[in-house]
């Protein structure tokens, strides 16, 4: 078989605390004297029995990580690391995803915050090849209203660079708050150039996924993987040219499917959606973004359709038509070498 991690890829899902390795995870509780939970250092994390998979357990665990990150220095390391990751795997894309209030508190401000991950993400683009772009998320559990401030600060930045905002989302639980109420800051972000790229459609079914499209205006959306659901909805979808951030392990993880088997990859597929597979929070899952691709090989996908699912991301990135031309040409270089 090809080597998974030779196949070029872009990686369009991955939140920013939720990418550190365990190691510096546990590192940086131990400079701090921070104990933290034994499902974050068992290497088990949320791999535990179906009935006890679910939102509120992940979002604890999240909580606690995010603890950790009190320096620039922490946060410097966590894109340096997450760039690393990326190269080792394939990736020459890399559209990291933050919310820069978590760690405001630490470095000054959520300006400082947002320049400091830009920063990084320059540096670690030199250093590693892969291309690392910053995407401003707000959060559902936060009041609207500071997602309006989020999307101006985030327009003060945007562009298509490596470092530069690429986009805007809106992440954390989907059953809180009124899709409507975030409406008037992704159209802050969308006169500022900035595509939207809102969480959608894995908590919650095709109904929820009908009110990302209305009011946020979405060019991706995070998961979306319910609009499997309703196939009228899907080819809506399709026809819109809207793609999908799936990630297989943080559907089964929080308990959305049962096991890989059953997260609806190839029906998104054969509905001719666009679809990038992403890692989520490897921190928590345990699985990188190679392993996505590995889960689907094991359900029987060929390389070809893997070779596919690559392409698609890589179209589905933010980068430049030149950058995504040179690496579908080495998609196809991929396919064209004999297998192992």
């Amino acid at each position: 078989m090809r080597d998974l991690n030779k196949l070029p890829k872009a990686h369009l899902h991955l939140h920013f605390t939720g990418s550190m390795r365990v190691p510096t995870l546990q590192a940086m509780a131990t400079d701090q004297q921070i104990r933290l939970p034994d499902t974050l250092v068992d290497n088990v994390a949320l791999h535990v029995a179906p009935d006890q998979r679910g939102w509120f357990r992940f979002q604890r665990a999240y909580d606690a990580a995010r603890k950790v990150v009190q320096s620039e220095q922490a946060m410097r390391r966590i894109i340096s690391e997450a760039a690393a990751d990326d190269a080792s795997e394939g990736s020459r894309r890399l559209e990291i995803q933050i919310d820069p209030t978590s760690y405001a508190p630490f470095v000054g401000g959520i300006t400082p915050a947002l320049e400091i991950v830009l920063d990084q993400a320059r540096i670690s683009s030199k250093q590693t090849g892969v291309e690392v772009g910053v995407i401003v998320a707000a959060s559902r559990i936060r009041h609207p209203l500071e997602a309006r401030t989020l999307a101006r600060l985030a327009a003060q930045y945007a562009g298509t660079r490596p470092g530069d905002v690429v986009g805007f989302g809106l992440s954390n639980d989907e059953r809180r708050g009124a899709t409507p109420e975030w409406a008037a800051a992704f159209n802050i972000a969308r006169r500022a150039g900035l595509p939207s790229v809102p969480h959608g459609g894995e908590l919650l079914g095709p109904d929820h996924i009908r009110d990302v499209l209305t009011h946020l205006g979405p060019t991706r959306i995070g998961h979306g993987v319910r609009a499997s659901e309703d196939r009228e909805l899907l080819d809506q979808i399709v026809t819109s040219g809207i793609a999908l951030e799936v990630c297989p392990e943080s559907n089964v993880s929080l308990g959305v499917y049962a096991d890989e088997s059953q997260v609806p990859v190839r029906q998104l597929m054969e509905a001719g959606a666009t679809i990038a597979l992403g890692a989520d929070d490897p921190l928590l899952f345990l699985s990188r973004l190679t392993q996505q691709y590995q889960i689907l090989r094991d359900r029987g996908f060929s390389d070809a359709e893997l070779a596919y699912l690559a392409r698609s991301s890589i179209n589905a990135s933010f980068a430049s038509e030149t950058s995504k031309r040179a690496w579908n040409a080495e998609v196809d270089q991929w396919l064209a070498a004999p297998e192992n």
